[in-house]
This record gives structure tokens, sequence and C-alpha cells, in this order.
């Protein structure tokens, strides 16, 4: 498992969660405030798509998760 990919399985989760809780049509429903979790989470993914800085990517290196490789490689 390298970093990149720990990156998008977390912003995965992070998306599917905050709406399951956000939607109101959701079983699970907490309030409509979770989807600003949603948009943060977009907004992180852009940020650092551009910027290329990423704090979850830091922590994960200090963990000692190996980097490189690509999480969409075409073997």
């Amino acid at each position: 498992m390298t970093v990149e990919r720990l990156i998008r399985i977390m912003a995965g989760t992070v998306v599917l969660i905050s709406l399951a809780l956000g939607y109101h049509g959701s079983p699970i429903f907490v309030s409509e405030w979770f989807l600003a979790l949603t948009a943060f989470a977009g907004f992180n993914l852009a940020q650092s798509g551009i910027t290329g800085f990423c704090p979850p990517a830091i922590l994960f290196k200090k963990m000692g998760i190996r980097e490189g490789g690509s999480a969409c490689s075409t073997k």
C-alpha cells in the first residue's frame, strides 16, 4: 500500500460517509451540515492537486508508509 493509494481511499471514504450522513433520504441521516464535509474533502483534493501540498500524505510518510507507485497502474 502506498501513500497515494491511502489518500484516495481516505478521501473516498470521507465523501461517502459524509454524503450518507447529510442526505435526507439516507437511513443514517443526521444533519445537512455533513455535506460541508463533502465540500471540504473536494476542496482539499483540488488544492492538493494544484499545489502538491497534502497534510495526510505528510502524516502517512511519518508513519512509515512507502511513497511511490500509482494507484491507477495500467499493467
